[in-house]
């Protein structure tokens, strides 16, 4: 993936990131470890969406991915058609996700604060054929949701959903886990090489409007190998993700390690402050994901300094202004990573250093594992004309939609001819030490500020060091995940 000279644990990672698609990484793990636990749910799954919680060993995860492949096919989706996602962050959604890929097709998940217009727009704009909802999340009714959008997008010709009081024609996909030989589904040819086609779509926000955003295997395998590498993930590790699917940052920071490494995702749907910490102990994951007011809060309590797996923190910075600041993180027993998100353009993970401090940024190359001797290239940062941080690597996107898939022409994601893409937000350099600062969010992302601040608001009134988290406002526990 990157030139230079690697451990046997990076080239190992990176080797799987070069030709492989996400669902070849699933099959070595299957092939390794079929019987161990794969994906389990939150234990509240019943009352977010309606559905008993669910724990799958890869040979069951197979099982429906398989299933879900075919039924898609069945339903008459063609190769590389887009398929919509609105799903509540539990095991459905991953094999979902996984089972849109096996079946060749190009998987858009849809953040959950979207509503029916938002939905409509986007789905419109991709021409996606299919839509696929958790029946409820909390107090919202999706399929209904879905079935109005479907309504009003005319490519949509199917609806599909998990969970109970699904609406009078959305195709149910619950009954496919109770299938003991699922009908397989067609083996998709992919020329030249398969992890450079398109695996999935997520939305990012610019001053003009939300971006689609089109992402190969290949680019999303090299994201989350770099944050694998930086958080060292270890082989068969338990990781708890409390980031849903729809974002780069879901993605990146879960799925794809947890792929890599062929260990357990546990999810949890955000946010329950007592299903956190009983997942917590329960499950007792080697690596924790979580929104960054989260996980510095994590270091304010005695959850994990109670806890004897658990080594590393990742810490998903949606503000990356706000990270250089942030508070000391003093647990020496558990590592922070610190994973600065830019958008949907790019991200990068860094340990803390011994300080307990954010480690420092600079223009040029971002490595990892960072200070390394044999440390690997993930990212390249510079500052443009405008004052704004520009990215690239084998992560940032390449190339744009295709114009049979983007039913419009602007705003678009853009890289321009040697490979940068504009992240939007600004930066300065200091001219003496060349420390790069970021010192502005991303372009639209003040209209999120509101729900920011509330989130930091309740972070301060919580009064109990036992719990992970207070109760906060659903839109600002939504915004931080």
């Amino acid at each position: 993936m990157i030139p230079g000279q690697s451990s046997p644990q990076h080239t190992a990672l990176l080797a799987k990131a070069g030709r492989s698609t996400l669902d070849d990484i699933f099959r070595r793990a299957l092939a390794r470890r079929p019987d161990a636990i794969a994906l389990i749910d939150p234990p509240n799954a019943a009352a977010v969406t309606g559905a008993e919680p669910r724990r799958l060993t890869y040979v069951q995860a197979d099982r429906m991915i398989d299933a879900i492949a075919a039924r898609l096919r069945h339903l008459g989706l063609q190769t590389d058609q887009v398929v919509g996602l609105q799903m509540a962050n539990t095991v459905d959604a991953v094999v979902t996700l996984l089972g849109i890929l096996r079946a060749g097709l190009i998987a858009m998940p849809l953040p959950l604060l979207w509503r029916q217009a938002d939905c409509v727009a986007a789905l419109g704009r991709i021409g996606a054929c299919a839509l696929i909802v958790s029946s409820r999340i909390g107090a919202v009714d999706h399929c209904e949701l879905a079935m109005h959008a479907a309504a009003e997008v005319f490519q949509i010709r199917q609806v599909g959903g998990f969970g109970p009081g699904l609406a009078d024609g959305v195709i149910g996909f619950d009954d496919l886990y109770a299938e003991e030989a699922p009908a397989a589904p067609p083996e998709v040819a992919r020329p030249v090489n398969p992890a450079a086609h398109l695996a999935v779509i997520t939305w990012d926000i610019a001053a003009d409007g939300l971006v689609p955003v089109a992402r190969s295997h290949f680019e999303l395998l090299a994201a989350g190998a770099a944050v694998a590498l930086e958080a060292r993930v270890a082989p068969n590790a338990v990781v708890l993700s409390s980031l849903a699917l729809s974002s780069l940052a879901g993605l990146a920071l879960g799925l794809v390690p947890w792929l890599l490494v062929g260990g357990t995702l546990a999810l949890h749907h955000p946010f329950d402050d007592q299903v956190f910490v009983a997942q917590c102990h329960a499950e007792q994951p080697a690596t924790i994901i979580a929104p960054a007011a989260l996980a510095l809060r994590l270091g304010r309590t005695d959850l994990l300094r109670r806890r004897d797996r658990t080594n590393t923190l990742i810490a998903a910075w949606r503000a990356p202004d706000e990270m250089a600041s942030s508070a000391i993180w003093r647990d020496p027993a558990v590592g922070l990573v610190d994973v600065p998100l830019f958008g949907e353009s790019a991200l990068f993970a860094a340990r803390r250093r011994d300080t307990g401090e954010p480690a420092p940024l600079a223009l040029g190359p971002v490595t990892t594992p960072r200070g390394a001797p044999d440390a690997l290239q993930v990212v390249e940062l510079a500052r443009t004309p405008a004052g704004t941080l520009a990215v690239r690597g084998t992560q940032v996107p390449r190339f744009p939609i295709p114009p049979e898939i983007d039913m419009a022409a602007d705003p678009a994601f853009r890289v321009e001819a040697d490979g940068f893409a504009d992240a939007g937000c600004s930066c300065t350099v200091d001219p003496v030490t060349q420390a790069l600062a970021i010192t502005g969010s991303l372009a639209g992302l003040d209209r999120y500020r509101g729900a920011a601040r509330a989130l930091a608001a309740a972070e301060e009134s919580a009064v109990n060091e036992a719990s992970a988290a207070p109760a906060v406002p659903p839109l600002a526990i939504a915004f931080a995940s």
